[in-house]
């Protein structure tokens, strides 16, 4: 294997024998050979728009899959066999739309027509051949270089398109660069039409983030400064970990008058600030640091955990009968929850010890999005004037590992 899609990668190059994440070299080469397909579903969809046929169910699924080989997301080798086989399903199909609208009869060999088969173990031997950086001796250094970042980043664009189409919210204009993009790995580009497509990948994330921002406010209103304890509250405990809010949403609802408090960990911390989420009592706290830091913190906690998206390290023995996984996350032998029915993990924190009494604790305050921000921007510019705000930090995406990366 050779996997160098993090910044953590080993020695800031590449993990070959085993991934930092704890990504096996099987689930590297079902990923590799899932983004293989994937490009191939992007060479029929770009003839499919060309003709008129256009496939909504074929676009989340593109979205779905490819977000499924970001890192720390799913390592279960069984999930990516569903993934391979439904995209090769529904690449066929789409065949079928696109010659009887008078598109192209056939199609170049390579990944719009390779039908791999077997299991985990088969499918990823035939993978570790097909991986993006195996294929680098046969380009230019710049065009495989190029390739490589818009590989990266349609997978990026693919998570927030998810999560956005999740609420509802979607653009075509957004899908059919995915699949433009796709396409654009296995064609014979000059250097400036790669650098173009990955400028416009850019474009194309930003308007992928609005439509997220619109699916969140849009479902749970605008974010509001809320003070969140960072201590516990007596009772029953679930701790949910991720993105996705509404899978937050689902679980306060199946949790209402239960006994039990949900706390966030890592990147949930925000959802504290959204009125239609906080307005449950039972959303109570935020519990841990880092998203790295869970194989240490997760063993102290007295309640199930509930992992969505992406932030999955492997789990350890001491709490691996405590910790479920929804939506695209995955690892081998941890309980999967499908269609939001949070019932096992309701269940697993009822028969838990939750903490027999309250946690004192320091608060940190969330909400200062878009909205709560502007609502006081002459403040804010009079405070820099005055010198009472001396400095802005931009946080980009999650918390890094390495010494001296805090704020």
């Amino acid at each position: 294997m050779f996997c160098y899609q993090c910044e953590q990668a080993a020695d800031g190059t590449g993990c070959a024998l085993r991934s930092v994440c704890g990504k096996s070299p099987e689930v590297a080469a079902l990923q590799d050979l899932l983004t293989y397909l994937l490009e191939g579903l992007g060479q029929v969809a770009v003839e499919g728009r060309r003709v008129g046929i256009v496939d909504g169910d074929l676009d989340a699924f593109t979205c779905k899959a490819l977000f499924a080989t970001l890192t720390n997301v799913n390592f279960d080798p069984e999930r990516f066999v569903d993934y391979i086989e439904r995209c090769i399903a529904l690449r066929e199909a789409l065949k079928g739309k696109v010659r009887a609208a008078g598109g192209p009869a056939e199609f170049p060999e390579g990944p719009a027509c390779a039908a791999p088969t077997g299991g985990p173990a088969d499918l990823a031997a035939q993978g570790e051949a097909l991986q993006l950086f195996t294929r680098k001796e046969e380009e230019d250094v710049d065009a495989f270089s190029l390739k490589s970042l818009l590989v990266f980043g349609l997978r990026g664009v693919a998570s927030y398109a998810d999560h956005a189409h999740i609420l509802g919210k979607q653009d075509d204009a957004v899908y059919a660069f995915i699949h433009e993009g796709l396409a654009a790995v296995q064609a014979n580009l000059a250097v400036t039409e790669l650098l173009a497509l990955v400028l416009k990948c850019g474009q194309i994330n930003l308007r992928t983030m609005e439509l997220l921002d619109a699916a969140h406010t849009g479902a749970y209103g605008h974010p509001v400064p809320t003070r969140v304890p960072l201590g516990a509250k007596r009772g029953k405990a679930i701790l949910i970990s991720g993105h996705d809010l509404r899978d937050l949403d689902a679980l306060l609802q199946q949790t209402e008058g239960k006994g039990i408090n949900v706390y966030t960990h890592g990147e949930m911390l925000p959802a504290h600030g959204y009125p239609g989420l906080k307005k449950h009592p039972h959303l109570y706290g935020h519990y841990g640091g880092a998203w790295q830091d869970q194989v240490l913190e997760f063993p102290k906690f007295p309640g199930a955990i509930l992992m969505t998206t992406n932030c999955l390290q492997k789990p350890r023995e001491s709490y691996r009968e405590n910790i479920f996984t929804c939506g695209t996350v995955g690892w081998p032998g941890v309980r999967h929850i499908a269609d939001r029915d949070f019932t096992p993990v309701i269940e697993k924190a009822l028969a838990m010890a939750g903490y027999p009494e309250d946690v004192p604790g320091k608060t940190v305050t969330t909400g200062f999005a878009r909205n709560a921000v502007l609502g006081v921007a002459d403040k804010v510019v009079e405070a820099v004037k005055t010198g009472a705000i001396r400095h802005f930090f931009l946080v980009g995406v999650c918390d890094g590992a390495d010494p001296g990366r805090n704020y």
